[in-house]
């Protein structure tokens, strides 16, 4: 079977494919994970990501390559979750740009937008890493370009990425050598190929096992009722534009013909009416909601196009005011009419300890962790719901990092991102904010405070393994110094002891002891008896974290 030209049709089959299998391996891309803790999330994360992706893409019935496209990376873009995830949107963000104009698209330019993914995705990252996913995605997109420039048929040339994208993904260990000791290759790249395997799949007409069929839903995209209450909208954002806005415009042949109608234009054109902006369209209709100050313009505008159908327009001010008359007689429920200065978004797992960062002073706390990371668009809410014109973000894990700093890009709100990696890092960094400086004076003095704290975390082996040189049993205890396993223990207790006999040094005076969920009081308390006597010097606090899969988080300062 040949194929000379990629319809949109064909390429979201590909795309629901690619899903279905990454879905279906997404445990055994976890267990590839260098490091043999409980939480390994890689499979997790880039499947949550690519699903939110292909929810989008299965809404369509367009055959317009370029839209399914651009569809895909907006839903992969707002449902980016780790590292992972992130990488993973950047890489079809890059490739939708390059199609997104293409009704259909050769083997030429099906190359060119691998390629220009693997771009939009290195510039991404501030230091990328060879021996990854991005190395993967390289390899992949240069075999594929090489091969569009004498082969013509996109199924050649899919072969062909996929069958490079194998053979990077078995050179990563030669490149990342903690993946050589480990015996395992890159498991982001791993992902990567139970995609590519999908999209080959359909174009070879060979339909891996539980696939999904392509079902489009244009007509009930189109016909959704408005996800957010009007209330949560008035509570965390400004009334600047008073009245919530929704319409259809059914296209007419007359006025196509004298105002060719494009999405970006329709879009870029209604953005100068108001906020909260969304447009979907296909062949025949397109659905616009908006918070416009004067409705009437927008409708006038939108009448260059079509008919107007399916009209609702609601003024939120008076339904605010309704509210507000509601409550009368209860103390006065604090309506933000104004924008705070500071707010600051905490993440973490565990509902004890995220009391704890609320009473340091975070607005908005998002649970998550290792085992959950949260989405883009999961953070983005919590910016908005802060409601303030400067936004500090602490994500206090490495895997979140990528996802917070993403987040930061498409919000208006001017937001730093902390680059905490654990929670002690976090919970460090927020006694050091000072409201009195400026965005800029906190960011690095919130950044110092990071390297003024040890971070030890005690958790356990899901799997047999050596990790520089320290041999690890399935079901012991690890010791993990500053990101690094230093330690192993058949008993938890132990295990603890010896990790804080290697974090402790005789000019620490400050030890926290973050209680998890599976951790007993007995263990607790032989722990602190150890403690009190080896370390006689030493101030002891204990918090009730409430955290899983970490039975103790210290932080020694």
């Amino acid at each position: 079977m040949t194929m000379q030209q990629l319809d949109g049709i064909k390429f979201a089959q590909m795309v629901i494919a690619g899903a279905n299998n990454l879905s279906k391996n997404a445990k055994m891309v976890d267990a590839l994970n260098v490091f043999p803790v409980p939480d390994g999330d890689t499979g997790t994360n880039m499947n949550l990501s690519i699903t939110s992706g292909a929810n989008e893409v299965r809404k369509l019935t367009t055959n317009h390559v370029g839209k399914v496209a651009s569809a895909f990376a907006k839903g992969l873009l707002m449902g980016a979750r780790g590292n992972s995830g992130v990488i993973l949107s950047q890489l079809f963000r890059g490739f939708a740009k390059v199609v997104e104009s293409k009704e259909t698209i050769t083997s030429f330019e099906f190359a060119a937008a691998f390629e220009a993914g693997v771009s939009t995705a290195y510039k991404a990252v501030m230091k990328p890493v060879e021996g990854t996913i991005l190395t993967v995605a390289k390899d992949a997109g240069k075999k594929a370009v090489q091969i569009s420039k004498k082969n013509t048929d996109i199924v050649a040339v899919m072969e062909e990425v996929l069958m490079e994208a194998k053979a990077s993904l078995d050179r990563t260990p030669d490149l990342l050598p903690v993946l050589k000791e480990v015996g395992v290759v890159d498991s982001g790249g791993q992902g990567l190929v139970t995609i590519y395997e999908g999209f080959l799949a359909v174009l070879k007409g060979e339909e891996l096992p539980e696939t999904s069929e392509l079902q489009p839903s244009m007509t009930e995209l189109v016909n959704a009722e408005h996800h957010k209450s009007v209330q949560s909208h008035i509570l965390t954002e400004e009334i600047e534009f008073g009245y919530c806005t929704e319409f259809m415009v059914k296209f007419e042949d007359d006025k196509i013909k004298q105002n060719p109608f494009t999405e970006e234009k329709f879009r870029n054109d209604l953005s100068a009416y108001g906020d909260s902006l969304l447009v979907v369209s296909d062949e025949d209709v397109v659905k616009v909601h908006i918070h416009a100050e004067y409705p009437g313009k927008v409708m006038t505008y939108a009448q260059k196009y079509g008919s107007l159908i399916k009209i609702k327009v609601e003024n939120m001010r008076e339904q605010h005011s309704t509210i507000v008359e509601a409550d009368k007689g209860i103390p006065k429920i604090q309506t933000p009419q104004q924008k705070s200065e500071y707010g600051i978004v905490a993440v973490a797992m565990g509902n004890g300890i995220s009391e704890l960062f609320k009473s340091l002073g975070a607005q908005a706390v998002i649970e998550g962790g290792q085992t959950m990371n949260p989405s883009t668009e999961d953070i983005v809410q919590a910016i908005k719901q802060v409601h303030a014109e400067k936004v500090i973000i602490l994500p206090n894990n490495k895997n979140i990092i990528m996802a917070a700093s993403q987040a930061a890009s498409v919000v208006d709100e001017d937001v730093v991102v902390i680059p905490s990696k654990t929670v002690p890092q976090g919970m460090t960094s927020l006694l050091s904010f000072n409201p009195a400086l400026t965005l800029d004076e906190n960011e690095a003095l919130m950044n110092d405070a990071l390297e003024n704290v040890k971070t030890g975390q005690i958790t356990y082996a899901v799997r047999d393994t050596v990790i520089d040189g320290l041999e690890i049993k399935k079901d012991h205890f690890m010791g993990i110094f500053d990101g690094n396993i230093v330690i192993t223990d058949a008993s938890k207790t132990n295990a603890a002891i010896s990790l804080l006999e290697k974090m402790i040094d005789e000019d620490d005076e400050i030890l926290t002891i973050l209680q998890g969920e599976d951790a007993t009081d007995e263990e607790m308390d032989k722990l602190k008896e150890y403690i009190e006597e080896k370390y006689e010097d030493v101030e002891v606090e204990v918090h009730n974290g409430n955290q899983p899969l970490y039975p103790f988080i210290f932080a020694v300062e």
